[in-house]
């Protein structure tokens, strides 16, 4: 249960300000179809979050040894950092409205996720863990708890959350668990 609550905590506070709750933000406004986009988030995350642990767990089960426990400590590390920038969704990366408001979202989603924190961190999650079911399904509870209020609520829900403050909040996670690794890792706990 660890790697399901651990999953959970971590992607919703990554997912605060991130391109993709700005795309799901941009989404509901240009659809007005709020279930249809939940659900193409949902799907997209499920599928890119399931692949990203799995990758993950199987660099774990292959790479064993005290020096990539520290290599996972160290990017749970650089992840802290990463979470301080703040993001925002490049002219690009937004989506074609031609295909309807789910299969738009489900593609847009899970184009922008490739690469994004919120995958870095799956990857590193899956890799400690070695558990991609209860992974994924945290990962994609964290991101769901993240992106269904600002899809209902949109820039009104951005606007009363000091973004700051969450970047800050979720930068000090990811060094707390790095940290953590590291010290279990050495010995030290």
């Amino acid at each position: 249960m660890e790697a399901l609550f651990t999953s959970t905590l971590v992607v919703a506070l990554a997912e605060i300000g991130d391109k993709t709750q700005l795309l799901a933000i941009l989404l509901a406004v240009q659809f007005r179809r709020p279930l249809a986009v939940v659900a193409g988030i949902f799907a997209a995350t499920i599928a890119n979050h399931f692949l990203a642990a799995l990758v993950g767990s199987q660099a774990a089960a292959f790479l064993e040894g005290d020096w990539f426990r520290y290599l996972i400590a160290v990017s749970f590390i650089l992840m802290a950092a990463w979470a301080l920038i703040p993001d925002k969704l490049d002219e690009d990366e937004r989506p074609r409205l031609r295909d309807g408001a789910f299969l738009t979202t489900l593609v847009a989603f899970f184009l922008v996720e490739m690469g994004d924190k919120t995958q870095i961190a799956t990857i590193a999650l899956g890799a400690q863990f070695e558990n991609v079911v209860l992974v994924t399904l945290g990962t994609t509870l964290g991101m769901m708890l993240a992106n269904v209020p600002a899809v209902y609520f949109g820039e009104a829900v951005i606007r009363r959350v000091p973004l700051p403050v969450v970047r800050r909040i979720a930068a000090l996670l990811f060094l707390a668990i790095g940290l953590w690794l590291l010290a279990e890792t050495a010995g030290w706990i």
